[in-house]
């Protein structure tokens, strides 16, 4: 009978651990340590998993946030009343640190735990302000050019965009979007269809993604892309959502949506893009709305807090592996 290698022409590695680089699919080997044999096959957002993190110290929804998971920003939202509070994630647990200049809800943030920026929201009417964070201490950054709130927010400190949101009034939806360069705000183009409250953004000042939202008469599966100069409409979502979550920290071509509300029923669903098409993955354990949401894409992602419909402290972490690693059997 032949072998392995006559038939491959290779032998089988002995391996002390398992491998976990994408390098590794397809392949056979000996795990020494464990006395089994095992085969490498492909992770990516399709294998991935939401599990518990830790919880945020004071339950509440509807906050900014910023960050990845393992460095992770919220601050302000509605606990009730509206606050302050701002909590820094490490991975692990969350930290009290200084609070916000004054308490705000519904506001947008995006950078990260040692430079952020927050903009807009309710204060609790919808006002211009725009706060700057430093890892320590919060201070005023340029004024947004027109009161908003729940717009979305992208980008880095001093290279970021807004976009869309709501002015206040009815319909109040608008389409305008402005980028930040650390001092001030300059209007670029707008948006194809106005809306406010959508999944987040994602992506870099250049280059953009803003995910559902309510535009006016409808919650919506609206997408649309930022290439630096115009808003272009792509491929929607499959579940139209609002007030949820997005991970892509610079990135749009393996972003992540998560949570969110049409307004009823509640939604769990996570969404996975890869550039060209939208598909869903592994839902949350909770469902929720006006949540947190942070991470760098579909490989590493977090929500926290928002509603259930009462507002939860409760953390979850998405993970999705390079690679899955499985034992082989005889039967």
């Amino acid at each position: 009978m032949a072998n392995y290698k006559e038939l491959e022409g290779f032998g089988v590695q002995t391996l002390a651990t398992d491998p976990d680089t994408p390098g590794w699919v397809g392949s056979i080997f000996y795990n020494s340590t464990e006395g089994v044999f095992k085969t490498v096959k492909p992770g990516g957002a399709s294998v991935g998993t939401w599990a518990s993190g830790g919880d945020l110290n004071t339950a509440r929804g509807t906050m900014a946030s910023a960050g990845t998971q393992t460095a992770a920003l919220s601050a302000g939202g509605n606990v009730p009343p509206i606050t302050a509070f701002t909590e820094i994630y490490n991975g692990t647990s969350w930290t009290e640190v200084n609070d916000m200049p004054a308490a705000k809800s519904h506001s947008s943030g995006c950078g990260s735990t040692t430079a952020a920026i927050v903009v807009g929201g309710e204060a609790p009417t919808i006002t211009n302000t725009v706060e700057e964070w430093d890892g320590t201490n919060w201070t005023a950054g340029g004024a947004y050019p027109g009161n908003v709130t729940k717009s979305g927010v992208a980008g880095t400190q001093t290279a970021a965009i807004s976009a869309f949101g709501y002015e206040g009034g009815s319909p109040g939806t608008i389409n305008t979007s402005f980028t930040y360069n650390g001092t001030s705000w300059s209007p670029v183009a707008n948006g194809n269809t106005a809306r406010y409250g959508s999944l987040g953004a994602v992506g870099i000042q250049t280059a953009a993604l803003v995910a559902g939202g309510y535009n006016g008469t409808a919650v919506t599966t609206n997408v649309e892309s930022w290439n630096g100069t115009s808003w272009t409409e792509i491929a929607e979502i499959n579940t139209a959502r609002q007030s949820g979550g997005a991970a892509g920290q610079g990135t749009v071509t393996n972003a992540l949506v998560f949570s969110g509300s049409s307004p009823a029923p509640i939604s769990a669903d996570t969404e996975f893009w890869n550039g060209t098409t939208w598909t869903e993955v592994n839902n949350t354990a909770t469902a929720r709305f006006d949540v947190g949401g942070s991470g760098v894409g579909s490989s590493s992602a977090l929500v926290f807090g928002g509603r259930t419909p009462p507002r939860v402290a409760s953390t979850e972490e998405w993970t999705a592996p390079d690679v899955v690693i499985n034992t082989l059997t005889t039967s």
